[in-house]
């Protein structure tokens, strides 16, 4: 029987990974990062998934300490997906 390719297995584009290390700094520059253009060319709400997608593979091997770093720079860029969402239903309603 033939081998199956996985189609996420050629996909090489370097646009939706994180800097290497991004994650072991604090929760402000964390944040920020991810909600780039360059990190995250859909908008911060793709960066809030880089970084649960993150928190979920660490699992156990996170220290308390990093772990409650992560999830504040996660409350971080949930505000500002949430500003996002209101800015842009504001211009869809001047429209």
């Amino acid at each position: 029987m033939a081998k199956k390719r996985r189609w996420s297995a050629s996909v090489k584009t370097e646009s939706t990974h994180p800097p290497a290390g991004l994650f072991k700094k604090n929760a402000a520059t964390i944040a920020r990062t991810l909600a780039s253009r360059r990190v995250s060319p859909k908008g911060p709400a793709s960066g809030m998934r880089m970084l649960t997608f993150f928190i979920n593979r660490a699992g156990h091997n996170l220290s308390p300490k990093r772990r409650a770093e992560l999830n504040k720079a996660k409350s971080i860029l949930s505000q500002r997906v949430h500003r996002a969402r209101e800015a842009r239903q504001r211009k869809s309603r001047r429209k």
